[in-house]
């Protein structure tokens, strides 16, 4: 398949990134969500093997930008995105002479990203000598669909005793996203198309549709991150159709948990699907067995479609048990002969998590011998 998708790095390969980039004709490429962060505790690696591992996939990121035109952030979460002080960048400006495409840091944002987007774009005006605070302006919206009333698959589905609770949680998302909504009207926000010397320029993202050469990009407007009202906010999906490839890159939607979500993928009739699994290593503490099935039966309804390949990654790949949790997922890919593979296996390399546990494995037996 020559559909110019770059695998950069991703979960499978050992740090907490989603990163591709799209290569289109002649030298120019599009990077999408640059960004690292280093594994969790529970990762069986020692911490500094975890930061070796962040190093060098962030070295990897640089590499690629250096070439790339383009780059779209779709969140800022820091395994989405770089900051300029990042001691591993050296002092490169990767964003420099770019075109970007930034998650809307006003709106349909929560409080954690709304000043993680604001500490990145001061870094990147802080090195061309310029204040974030030149560039705010009044909010130019007053009012806020709430996102939840326009899915409606969510609806249909019978979570038997959960419907209660369910019930109730809706309920106190509704009040919270309520809450950000005011946060988002009595605050400045930032302006859209950002001219900076040496042809940077910053765009406003959520919902552009733009093209790269030959390539068709268009960015989502925000769908949540992970369940209904997620608290950890909302991203931006990414369709793509290059060299009559049509893909979609899902940024972090936890499964996709939200039915919704899986629909819309599955009547896209992609070829590709970069699609994040769903975070396992939570379960059952943090994420339950509800929202798993969830996930599953999402990815069923996506594998339906029958891309070519499904690239299935990200969260899920945190966990030494992935394989084992989402094992329907897998089984029913390989029954309906559709690829779903890991980033590192797309790149023909095995998942770390399974080096480790082979590894883990084989050493418990010559113990035991």
């Amino acid at each position: 398949m020559n559909a110019g998708l770059e695998i950069v790095w991703f979960d499978s390969l050992g740090a907490k990134s989603s990163c591709i980039a799209i290569n289109i004709d002649g030298d120019e490429c599009i990077l999408i969500d640059p960004g690292a962060a280093a594994m969790q505790p529970s990762y069986p690696l020692p911490r500094q093997e975890k930061i070796v591992l962040r190093r060098k996939a962030v070295h990897r990121i640089r590499s690629v930008a250096r070439r790339c035109s383009t780059i779209i952030i779709t969140h800022y979460h820091y395994d989405h995105h770089i900051l300029l002080s990042d001691k591993n960048l050296e002092n490169e400006n990767i964003y420099a002479g770019k075109k970007l495409y930034i998650k809307d840091p006003n709106k349909y944002i929560n409080y954690s990203q709304w000043r993680r987007s604001r500490l990145f774009l001061e870094q990147i005006l802080n090195s061309q000598n310029l204040r974030l605070n030149d560039f705010y302006v009044k909010p130019w919206q007053k009012r806020f669909p709430d996102p939840v009333d326009n899915l409606k698959y969510i609806h249909e589905r019978n979570y038997g005793d959960y419907m209660v609770r369910r019930r109730e949680l809706l309920l106190k998302g509704k009040q919270w996203f309520r809450k950000l909504v005011d946060y988002w009207k009595r605050n400045p926000w930032i302006k859209d198309n950002i001219v900076l010397p040496g042809n940077t320029r910053i765009f406003l993202g959520d919902g552009r549709k733009l093209r790269v050469g030959k390539t068709y990009i268009e960015i989502y407007p925000p769908w949540f991150h992970g369940i209904e009202y997620d608290k950890t906010g909302w991203v931006t999906p990414i369709y793509i159709v290059n060299k009559g490839y049509k893909i979609f890159y899902t940024s972090d939607l936890m499964g996709p948990i939200i039915e919704d979500y899986a629909y819309h993928i599955h009547d896209l009739s992609l070829d590709i699907v970069v699609v994040d699994g769903p975070p396992t290593y939570l379960y059952p503490y943090m994420f339950n067995k509800i929202n798993l099935n969830r996930a599953i039966d999402n990815m069923i309804k996506i594998i339906d479609s029958k891309p070519e390949i499904i690239i299935y990654d990200h969260h899920l790949l945190r966990d030494a048990n992935w394989r084992k949790h989402v094992r329907k997922v897998i089984d029913y890919a390989r029954s309906n002969e559709v690829a779903l593979v890991t980033a590192a296996e797309a790149i023909g390399e095995k998942p770390l998590i399974d080096k480790i546990l082979e590894q883990t494995h084989s050493s418990n037996q010559n113990h035991r011998n």
